[in-house]
Order: C-alpha cells, then sequence, then structure tokens
C-alpha cells in the first residue's frame, strides 16, 4: 500500500501486537503487511539455532531480540526481521528488556538479522536494514543462505560472516540442509564439533 502516513503505521503495529505471524514494514509511506506460515517460520528457527550454537561454542555473549520492530520515525523506516540479534550489546539489551520498548534513536540497532525469503523476496528491505544500522544480514531465499555485511552505507554479499565467526553461508545451507536428515541431538552435536574445530 502506498501513500501511507506514518501514525497509520504505528497505530497498525499497536493492532497487531496480539498477531506474531504478521510482519509489518514501512518505507516512507510504503507499507507492506506479511504473514507467516510454518514454511518459513522452520528455517528461521534452524538459522536461530545456528546462531545460538555458534555463539554459545565460541564463547561469545548474544541476545536474541527475535523479530522486533526496527523503526526511526525521522527516517520514515520500520520493519520486523524474522530473528535478529546483539552480541556486543547483549548485557545492555537484557537489561532493557521489559523496561520499555527499543528506542533506536538511543538504543543501538540488532547487529545481525535473518530474513526467509519463501514467499517475498527481504531485498527491498535491505536500505532499512542499512539506514537503521544492522551490521549483518543472513538472507535464506529457499535453496541456500546468503550473508550479507554493511560495508560504506550498502550491504555486500560475504561467505564468512563478520558478526559471528567462524560460521560461514556455505556451511549454514549445509546444516540447513543437515536438520531435515539427522534428529534434533545429532543435528546440534554435527554444528558444535564443525564451530569447535574452527574456534
Amino acid at each position: 500500500m502506498h501513500d501511507i502516513s506514518w501514525r497509520t503505521y504505528e497505530s497498525l503495529l499497536e493492532d497487531s501486537v496480539g498477531s506474531p505471524g504478521t510482519r509489518l514494514t514501512y518505507d516512507n509511506g510504503t507499507l507492506e503487511i506479511m504473514v507467516v506460515y510454518i514454511g518459513h517460520e522452520d528455517p528461521n528457527s534452524v538459522l536461530r539455532n545456528i546462531v545460538v550454537t555458534t555463539a554459545s561454542e565460541t564463547r561469545q555473549d548474544w541476545f536474541g531480540s527475535g523479530s522486533i520492530t526496527l523503526k526511526r520515525s525521522e527516517l520514515l523506516k520500520g520493519c520486523e526481521p524474522d530473528s535478529s540479534f546483539y552480541f556486543r550489546n547483549a548485557a545492555a539489551l537484557r537489561k532493557l528488556r521489559g523496561n520499555r520498548n527499543l528506542d533506536l534513536q538511543i538504543d543501538p540497532p540488532p547487529e545481525l538479522v535473518i530474513e526467509v525469503d519463501i514467499t517475498r523476496s527481504s531485498l527491498p528491505r535491505f536500505p532499512i536494514f542499512a539506514a537503521i544500522g544492522v551490521a549483518e544480514v543472513w538472507r535464506y531465499d529457499g535453496e541456500r543462505v546468503r550473508f550479507y555485511a554493511l560495508e560504506t552505507g550498502t550491504y555486500q554479499e560475504v561467505e564468512a560472516s563478520i558478526v559471528l565467526p567462524p560460521m560461514t553461508a556455505t556451511q549454514a545451507t549445509r546444516f540447513l540442509e543437515l536438520s531435515t536428515q539427522l534428529s534434533a541431538p545429532e543435528w546440534e552435536d554435527a554444528v558444535r564439533e564443525w564451530v569447535r574445530a574452527r574456534a
């Protein structure tokens, strides 16, 4: 939808609080509403587990902020990634939880977001993530995982994660494939062993 005011966007955000499967994206008057289904959530869940396991094995503090609303009213931009994570600022965000809403004019943005593109491409949201200052995006297009790092205001595709080494896009894709072939404990062991061998 086009020519939608920021006030309308914020009202829709408030109304959708009880609908966790709904994602709203706003970019300078253009509003997109997307409803998430299980074929979307399964790869999102696997990628989240890759992040958590990698962070745990490399002894990196982390805070999962889920599909938190990232918005900047002065930029007229807002979106809700499928998943998001803090690392350097994990402790600060953990203290923030429950006290007040995230305010990106004073709070840092997540360092990593995950986007699963099963029914619609997330590429149009990349300029929003860039404007907000998200350092890295992991994008799954239904076939493979790609990593993008923010460099001088735009995202460049990279093979190795900048914020969560030693994970690579190729290995994240492989682990996503393995998640349908192994039991959950076997899969987690495989991820842990791979990370330990390279940490």
